[in-house]
Formats: structure tokens, sequence, C-alpha cells
């Protein structure tokens, strides 16, 4: 099986789990947090989309889908054009809220896609291809772009815990 389609079915189980945490959550679930200064279903996958927009698009030299197809302004969030939501303050996570799951999975879904379009196009040897010189050792778009899937995948759990702990509470 060549890397890529293992990475492509990586990319897709991530899609799934948001897909899972978020489906049929009303604004109420998605932006409250399980407890004082956690983070909310909605900053989570908000964060996880940011991170695979970010480092897909700058280790392919594209343009962030936030900022290309106006996720940023239907999101009206009033962060930094380029934040990712790393290191936000619980003041800045609780101020990462949506009015509807469909923006969180539209967002995601669009991020996805141009994921795959990339990540069809690869060739064995682009895995290799260094994309930051700035870490010792330097990064590899291999390396980049599994560190990725296990961030996205990592965050993923975490809704889907909060979904969990929140469907609980209701009960």
């Amino acid at each position: 099986m060549p890397a890529k389609d293992i990475l492509i079915d990586g990319y897709g189980r991530i899609r799934e789990e948001v897909h899972a945490a978020v489906t049929g959550l009303g604004p109420d679930a998605l932006n409250t947090p399980p407890g004082p200064g956690a983070n909310s279903l909605a900053w989570l996958v908000w964060h996880l989309t940011r991170i695979q927009d970010d480092h897909v698009a700058d280790a392919f030299g594209l343009d962030q889908v936030w900022l290309a197809q106006g996720f940023e302004e239907r999101f009206a969030l009033g962060l930094p054009r380029h934040d990712t939501g790393y290191g936000h303050t619980p003041e800045q996570v609780a101020g990462v809220r949506v009015d509807s799951g469909a923006l969180l999975t539209g967002y995601y879904d669009a991020v996805h896609e141009q994921t795959l379009d990339v990540l069809r196009a690869l060739d064995a040897g682009d895995l290799a291809r260094i994309v930051d010189e700035r870490r010792d050792p330097p990064v590899s778009l291999g390396v980049r772009l599994v560190s990725v899937l296990s961030d996205d995948l990592q965050h993923a759990g975490q809704a889907a815990y909060v979904r969990g702990l929140l469907q609980r509470t209701e009960s």
C-alpha cells in the first residue's frame, strides 16, 4: 500500500471523528466547556481544523482555507487572521463560539478536501522534502503530515470525550 493511501485513510478517520463529535449538537452543547477553564467541543474542533489548515497549507505553499474561502468572516471570532488556537488562554478558548455544528463541519470538510487534493498528488519521494528548517532536526513533509494527523486525532478524541460528558450531564 502506498504511503499516500495510508495518509488518506488516516485523514479520513479524522473527518469521521469530527462529524461524530459534532453532529446533532446545538450551540449550548458545542460551546459549553465540561468544567471551568476547560476546552469546549467547539474550540477543540475549530483548533484541530485550524492546525490542519495552517500546517498543510504551509507545507504545500497553499492559501489557508480559513482565509481563502471566507471562514474567518463566517466564524467572526475577532482573533488575529492566522490564529490557530495554539497557546490560547481560558478566556480566548471561551471566545470561540459557534451558532451551529454545520459551521464547524463545513470548515473541517473544506480543509479535508484541500488536504486530500494534496495527498492524492503525492509521490513517495515528496515525503522526504524538508518543510521546516527551524527545527532540529529539520522536519520532513512526511513527519509533518503524521504530526498533524496525530494531533488532530487527539483533539477529535477529546471532543468525543467532551460530548460524552455533556450527554451524561443532560441525562
